[in-house]
């Protein structure tokens, strides 16, 4: 499960200053495969006989990470590897974390061996050279170990630079009772539908809603990314930002606009006390969002117990099945690290061996193939859903993403100034189109400033 809070700059100039020269006085990560492909620009040097030496060998790792299933994980690693001693550390959530890491990377002294970092954070620590690539220990031939979305996130052109540890293919999770009391019987199936649902609901009662949203950057590209939208190019050093007249952006702003000008979206942030109100009373009657939110609705909104139900994403075609991804993380093995073998290994055991049925033991949604599509995992039922099988639902959606979404290699950055610029439309400053065009020349003076070569 991933909780992100996407606030805060992670790297100053002069880091990106000094990244950016780095690459472009080097050549080993511009060639190689493509991303998503499974391609690498080096092969392994590293064998499996290499890493189980390492193992057996032990030592001692940091790993920073603030995710709670990874608790569980370590105590078996070390039960079946005594020789290691894995220090488990949470240096904060997000961008808490990022802003730790580079500060330690900068430094040049207490950096983990491992970190947890997110999708769309992964690829600044890649341009800082911050990760190893993991080509070196054979990585790329996990191609088909993960499903897609989240493998082509930890790679790019040069090679891969994490192994996914969960992933959040988007689903609509809904509360039954709420839709059912105002005759919305069957969930939405199209956005159309969904828009036609909201002013329903808002109308019956103008103290509730269909969901909320005050401005979130990575709903709003997670939406984006669904409608087809490809409003990001990188390619290297040299980046374009597009949503002024991107089609997938445009397919979004249209139908989004008609909820915050009908003000059918509650004005409530997410992950709020009143957000969890919200859901506990009813007031908010759904959320499209990844699929780790089960155990956080789960805790959080204990009066939803057997009233929530878990339904496609809504299309934006009838009979569609696209989806995208909304969060989930990876786990790197930081360049500093002295002893990367046994990082590695870790990484392995947690990612692709026994932690990776651990962790889904736990509560996480997989990234992996073979958890994802286990008889035990799709039948398992939830008495929280009303013993829906919802793990069904939101697998289908794992292989349903579309490809081909690249973040920038700034989106923290990015993510940072959402509020200030397209965060405006949700208060009436100025519609969203408008807002994301302001996003647009906002992320691009940032890039021209930092050295980058914009489209």
């Amino acid at each position: 499960m991933t909780i992100t809070r996407r606030r805060g700059v992670l790297l100053g100039a002069t880091a990106l200053a000094v990244a950016l020269a780095a690459t472009a006085c080097g050549s080993s990560s511009s060639s190689g495969g493509s991303k998503g492909s499974g391609g690498s620009s080096q092969s392994a040097t590293v064998t499996d006989a290499d890493l189980q030496a390492a193992l057996t060998a032990g030592g001692n790792l940091t790993v920073w990470a603030w995710e709670p299933t990874l608790k569980k994980v370590v105590a078996d690693f070390q039960t079946k590897y005594p020789n290691v001693h894995v220090n488990l550390v949470n240096a904060g959530t997000g961008n808490d974390e990022y802003k730790a890491l580079q500060n330690a990377v900068q430094a040049g002294k207490g950096v983990p061996d491992v970190a947890h970092i997110e999708y769309y954070a992964l690829p600044q620590f890649e341009l800082t050279k911050s990760v190893a690539n993991l080509d070196q220990f054979g990585a790329a031939a996990l191609n088909g170990t993960f499903t897609p979305g989240p493998w082509n996130a930890v790679q790019s052109a040069g090679g891969v630079y994490g192994l996914p540890m969960d992933s959040g293919p988007m689903a609509l999770f809904y509360n039954k009772t709420v839709f059912d009391k105002n005759g919305i019987t069957t969930p939405p199936a199209t956005w159309d539908e969904y828009i036609a649902d909201a002013k329903k609901i808002h109308a019956a009662d103008p103290t509730a809603y269909i969901t909320n949203d005050t401005g979130d950057a990575g709903f709003t590209t997670s939406m984006i990314w669904q409608a087809g939208g490809k409003p990001y190019t990188v390619d290297g050093t040299n980046v374009g930002v597009n949503f002024a007249t991107d089609p997938g952006t445009q397919k979004f702003t249209a139908a989004w606009q008609q909820l915050i000008d009908g003000h059918d979206l509650a004005p409530i942030s997410s992950w709020s006390d009143a957000w969890y109100q919200g859901m506990n009373t009813g007031k908010i009657a759904s959320l499209t969002i990844g699929a780790w939110m089960p155990a956080s609705l789960e805790s959080g909104v204990k009066n939803g117990s057997g009233q929530w139900r878990v339904a496609p994403m809504p299309q934006w075609t009838a009979g569609g099945k696209v989806t995208s991804e909304n969060g989930g993380s990876s786990l790197a093995v930081m360049k500093a690290s002295t002893n990367q073998k046994l990082a590695y290994a870790f990484l392995k055991y947690a990612t692709v061996d026994e932690g990776a049925q651990s962790r889904v033991d736990n509560g996480a949604f997989p990234a992996t193939v073979k958890q994802l599509n286990s008889p035990d995992f799709l039948n398992k039922s939830d008495a929280y859903f009303g013993d829906q099988k919802i793990n069904q639902v939101l697998a289908q959606s794992a292989s349903e993403v579309a490809p081909g979404w690249t973040y920038l290699p700034f989106q923290v950055y990015a993510n940072s100034v959402f509020n200030d610029t397209a965060g405006k439309a949700y208060i009436g400053g100025s519609s969203l189109a408008d807002g994301l065009k302001a996003w647009q020349d906002a992320s691009t003076k940032y890039a021209k400033d930092q050295g980058f070569t914009v489209k």
